[in-house]
């Protein structure tokens, strides 16, 4: 990706967190409703987000499903009951979600130059709603839903690639997380692999990975 003369066939995406801001903690706060003290919160946080990522390593379940088991479960290690109907509450804070301010622009000229291709951690019916907040064409739309599976399992990234008939070098791939895309796309081939560095991840070395703070970046690179 340093080098500027990279001409993927595809840029692919990470969408919730990546382009789409992940905002789950006001609606994390109003379901705790103040069952912990704010001293605890940090690390409720983190280990929620822990469950969240744990929970898609097995067998495919709806992603509202994904979202109260996990919650459930982060709740039980801290000594509270199961809230009922957090997964749907979760879910509709996931549609009302909206994108980065730093996204639209650089994304449409993106689009304009190149296929767009998202692979999202969701179902199809979150993605009808989000994809149309980005303002820019995507080629294809691809989710955990019409996999079977969940990132980072080799399921999703092997559904993209069939799906498209491609190899892991036609793909330019671009999220902010490295645990659910960067590491599982290197075991699987990919090479051009881009942190969008969003505070999520340690930025490290290594994985052919190389960081960015914003989508322009990418775009010099790409000589846009």
């Amino acid at each position: 990706m340093a080098e500027t003369n990279f001409r993927p066939k595809y840029i692919s995406f990470d969408v919730y967190g990546t382009l789409i801001n992940f905002d789950i903690d006001p609606t994390t706060r109003r379901l705790l409703d103040g069952r912990i003290s704010e001293d605890q919160w940090p690390e409720f946080k983190r280990q929620f987000r822990g469950y969240r990522f744990d929970e898609v390593l097995g067998d495919y379940k709806p992603y509202e499903q994904i979202l109260q088991d996990s919650f459930d479960r982060v709740c039980k290690r801290w000594g509270i009951g199961p809230t009922e109907g957090a997964g749907a509450a979760f879910a509709d804070a996931v549609r009302g979600w909206v994108a980065h301010d730093d996204v639209p622009a650089p994304l449409k000229l993106m689009g304009d130059n190149y296929k767009l291709v998202a692979l999202s951690n969701a179902d199809d019916s979150f993605l009808d709603i989000s994809i149309p907040k980005l303002g820019a064409e995507f080629h294809a739309v691809l989710t955990a839903e019409q996999a079977q599976a969940y990132k980072p399992r080799y399921q999703a990234f092997e559904y993209m690639l069939d799906t498209l008939n491609a190899k892991p070098e036609d793909f330019l791939h671009i999220s902010s997380h490295t645990r659910y895309d960067v590491h599982p796309m290197h075991d699987l081939g990919f090479r051009n692999l881009v942190l969008l560095d969003r505070g999520y991840d340690p930025v490290t070395t290594g994985y052919d990975m190389f960081s960015v703070k914003s989508l322009d970046e990418i775009n010099k690179h790409l000589g846009l």
